[in-house]
């Protein structure tokens, strides 16, 4: 309990930081392990992401494997990557041989080919050299890459007697028991046992006779976005992995989950930034150049499009200067309008809630723009009236800011759905894509009607 109370106040100090390199400075090992001891793992992995190179590489290097594994594991990707290139394949096959499976599988993968090959050649559990080997076969992006092989499995025909004891020897290896998966004798997923229907049931029972054979199950080739759908929906703490003839293969965990849901929402915050490849602060200059200006490209292009169509609109400002100093308004407004119904509809297709034709949605996103445009533009009229008492002038800005918003609103909602149905990851219509391409159909709707209204 004291040890919770203590990673809950864990705070990293610039004191903290101080101590800890003095103490590898002067090599005081003793009390350098005094001082990291009683600290989780995650908080020595946050003081490690603090130092240099070469005084995090002392630190995994004087502590434990039991300890060290852990904290490599929740280091930061570039950092990690650094201290491992600094340890032999020797010390990297300790640090996994303390690791699951899926972890290990993880830290093996970010290697070099080579030195992959010669960081499991040193594994000494032969067991677990050979499931790790069988998880790095498996796309990342699939139930398999993601999925552990520690798992409490136990066979239909064993008596709860027999499966007590077998349970136990098992569940050693296993860090949390969320289930026990009951298969066949091909080894085929049949069910689920509960610990609570195992312990009251009477020892010469059969395991057949109390297990559940109503068990959630994916695919090893499933997406992994389609994994953490299916244990959305089912408040699924673990869910077990199975390939095409339904043999049980491993087990994916919720915290596994959590990673990918925050991978994915890292990568479609970016591309809404309007960021191509999923990069970093810390990144180099030319990698960061690299995701940014493809998009930076889109938005210049876009301003030579609007360019062009002002110019064409040129005996319109000449005659009627105030609907130069509109624009800005008109573009950003489409802008607004088309980012705001793009992300609902991102949003809604992430949780799988959008539902329904295409066409539908296009009508209530129409009627919904139309509101909004409306209410806008009476107040925008109003403004203008009183401020240039030009009655057709403030009609043309507010009737083109209606037809703008309605248009913004039309294309935030259609492009995300297209390119999901396209199998393009839809978060990049929230992005610099709608905003440019409204920019550009906002100006041309505005001068347009503008045109027809002043009579130009």
């Amino acid at each position: 309990m004291q040890k919770e109370d203590q990673n809950i106040q864990f705070q990293l100090t610039e004191e903290l930081i101080e101590q800890v390199e003095q103490l590898i400075e002067i090599k005081n090992d003793k009390e350098l392990k005094k001082r990291l001891d009683g600290f989780h793992y995650a908080d020595i992995a946050e003081i490690l992401d603090e130092l240099n190179l070469e005084q995090a590489t002392y630190v995994i290097k004087l502590l434990d494997s039991e300890t060290t594994s852990d904290t490599l594991m929740e280091m930061d990707e570039d950092n990690r990557e650094k201290i491992l290139r600094n340890l032999s394949a020797k010390e990297i096959a300790e640090e996994i041989e303390e690791l699951d499976t899926d972890d290990a599988a993880d830290i093996i993968s970010e290697l070099p080919e080579a030195r992959q090959q010669e960081v499991i050649s040193n594994i000494e559990d032969q067991e677990h050299k050979a499931e790790i080997t069988e998880l790095l076969a498996y796309d990342e992006d699939t139930a398999g890459g993601l999925m552990a092989k520690e798992l409490v499995k136990v066979y239909e025909t064993w008596t709860v007697a027999g499966c007590m004891r077998r349970i136990r020897g098992q569940a050693k290896d296993v860090t949390r028991v969320h289930s026990i998966y009951v298969v066949n004798k091909q080894e085929k997923l049949i069910g689920r046992l509960s610990l609570k229907d195992l312990i009251v049931a009477k020892s010469q029972q059969k395991i057949s006779e109390i297990s559940n054979a109503n068990v959630d199950y994916v695919n090893v080739n499933e997406d992994v976005e389609e994994v953490a759908k299916v244990m959305a929906k089912y408040d699924l703490e673990a869910i077990p992995v199975v390939d095409n003839n339904k043999t049980l293969l491993g087990r994916i965990t919720i915290d596994d989950i959590v990673d990918v849901l925050k991978e994915e929402a890292n990568k479609d915050y970016q591309l809404a930034a309007g960021i191509t490849t999923d990069v970093e602060a810390d990144d180099s200059i030319f990698q960061l150049t690299k995701a940014r200006l493809p998009w930076l490209f889109l938005g210049l292009v876009g301003g030579i499009g609007a360019f062009l169509i002002m110019e064409g609109f040129q005996n319109a400002f000449s005659k009627y200067a105030v609907l130069f100093f509109f624009t800005p308004l008109i573009a950003a407004m489409a802008g607004n309008v088309g980012v705001q119904s793009s992300a609902i509809i991102v949003q809604g297709l992430a949780n799988n809630d959008v539902k329904g034709s295409i066409n539908n949605r296009l009508i209530k996103e129409m009627l919904l723009a139309a509101l909004n445009g409306i209410v806008l533009a009476l107040f925008l009229f109003l403004f203008v009236l009183i401020t240039k008492r030009e009655v057709n002038t403030a009609l043309a800005i507010s009737v083109s800011l209606i037809a703008v918003i309605i248009v913004a609103g039309l294309i935030g909602t259609f492009v995300p759905l297209f390119l999901d149905k396209r199998g393009i990851d839809p978060a990049i219509a929230t992005g610099p894509f709608i905003t440019t391409s409204n920019d550009i159909f906002g100006i041309l709707i505005y001068f347009t009607i503008a045109k027809l209204i002043l009579g130009i």
